[in-house]
């Protein structure tokens, strides 16, 4: 299927007040698309309405303040947006937040395994998010007169994949593991049925992003970012996600200033290692396995750069 990011297409895009969706938003705009921006943050949200307006006044940009998290609140703009986009090509379901465990009184410090909270305020945005988006979005991809081709990307996360432990981390990780396994399926069963094989499924996997999730808030110039050396510019994500289209790719990888693809690819594979080598889970980390881990994982990154 060809890219469905083109000229006087549309493209609704969630997160799409800073960070990698702003990002998207702004290369779809640069392609010539129509847009619905939905972000939770207000004063953000409206001034990257009025960026990507300017870009090209004669382009429809519409706003939509929105908590993903919020199922009800997607059924009403759901109809606001059917009535202004009769046609919706590009949907971007990029939903991610972090969230720390409280601090335990008698023990001092934070422990997610003590604080149900924390696991639902995050999975309520992490995967029910997405999930209220494809609820409502979906029938109306479905409902359109026009079956040309249509595209959904979900952002997922490395640390849906690799796992890596740390106090904040379970529920984040859980989270994108989450994702990585519902887009699999949402993937599989569009394609499978013909009805529905037109519109194909991405998973968006970012490496490390300078990003809202970060600190980088609002619809910022990149050249005005102070970021660290090895992060990537959310653009560069955003055109490694076009690429990926372009090529029809599910997984869209992204490596980023420190991990190239080998390592990323190395790193991977022997995490999915642990459960046919009868490992201890998330040997990478176990004290145990730490030397033997790494030197494996660089043997297998720099045999496949070579």
């Amino acid at each position: 299927m060809a890219s469905v990011i083109q000229s006087q297409k549309t493209a609704l895009i969630t997160g799409a007040a800073s960070g990698v969706g702003f990002a998207v938003a702004k290369l779809c705009r640069n392609k010539g698309m129509h847009l619905a921006l939905l972000d939770i943050d207000e004063s953000n949200l409206t001034k990257t309405k009025l960026v990507l307006s300017d870009l090209d006044p004669n382009l429809k940009t519409e706003a939509y303040v929105l908590d993903v998290a919020d199922r009800s609140a997607w059924k009403d703009i759901a109809d606001n947006i059917s009535r202004s986009f009769p046609e919706i090509d590009l949907v971007v379901l990029n939903a991610g937040r972090g969230y720390k465990p409280q601090i335990q009184e008698s023990r001092g410090r934070m422990n997610p395994w003590l604080d149900t909270e924390y696991w639902s305020k995050t999975f309520d945005t992490n995967v029910f998010g997405p999930l209220n988006g494809l609820d409502v979005i979906l029938p109306l991809i479905l409902d359109s007169k026009s079956k040309t081709p249509k595209s959904i990307v979900v952002t997922g996360s490395k640390q849906g994949i690799t796992n890596p432990p740390g106090g904040n981390n379970p529920a984040y990780n859980a989270s994108k593991a989450a994702i990585k396994s519902l887009t699999e399926h949402l993937a599989h069963d569009l394609r499978s049925d013909p009805i529905t094989s037109h519109i194909s499924v991405h998973l968006l996997i970012p490496g490390w992003t300078w990003t809202g999730f970060m600190g980088n808030v609002g619809p910022n110039k990149e050249q005005d970012m102070k970021k660290p050396t090895g992060a990537w510019y959310p653009s560069q994500v955003a055109e490694e996600l076009s690429a990926g289209l372009e090529k029809g790719l599910f997984y869209i990888i992204c490596p980023d200033g420190e991990t190239d693809r080998a390592l990323d690819q190395a790193r991977m594979k022997w995490g999915s290692e642990d459960v046919y080598e009868e490992r201890p889970a998330l040997s990478r980390w176990e004290d145990g396995w730490k030397g033997r881990a790494e030197e494996a994982i660089q043997a297998d990154a720099n045999a496949r750069r070579s």
